[in-house]
């Protein structure tokens, strides 16, 4: 089995890897009233909050290379390690958060 990728991803990669038609699956952790104010396009809602007991929504994505984000990267660097913990070997965090992607990647996206 080939070495898991590093558990925190760059905005610039990330962004990179979509425009190539990689299909990552974003996955939003904040809260919903985060996820309303902004959000990458295409991204999951599944909040932190709720991971138990929406652990089956995860199945799914076992094959896929999942991209966990919030806020400023704290949150989604928990969340990236709990599902590797799951089984979801190539989970990982975007480093920075959407504030980040706002800033590098988006910066019309409002920020808070």
């Amino acid at each position: 089995m080939p070495d898991a990728p590093p558990l925190e991803i760059s905005c610039q990669e990330v962004h990179e890897r979509i425009a190539q038609g990689d299909e990552l699956v974003l996955l939003d952790c904040r809260e919903p009233d985060e996820h309303e104010m902004v959000s990458i396009a295409g991204a999951m809602l599944l909040p932190m909050s709720q991971l138990i007991d929406r652990q089956a929504e995860l199945e799914p994505l076992r094959s896929r290379h999942v991209v966990v984000y919030c806020h400023l990267g704290g949150r989604s660097l928990r969340v990236a390690s709990w599902l590797r913990q799951q089984g979801l070997a190539t989970a990982q965090s975007l480093a920075g958060g959407i504030d980040q992607w706002a800033v590098e990647i988006e910066p019309g996206m409002p920020r808070y």
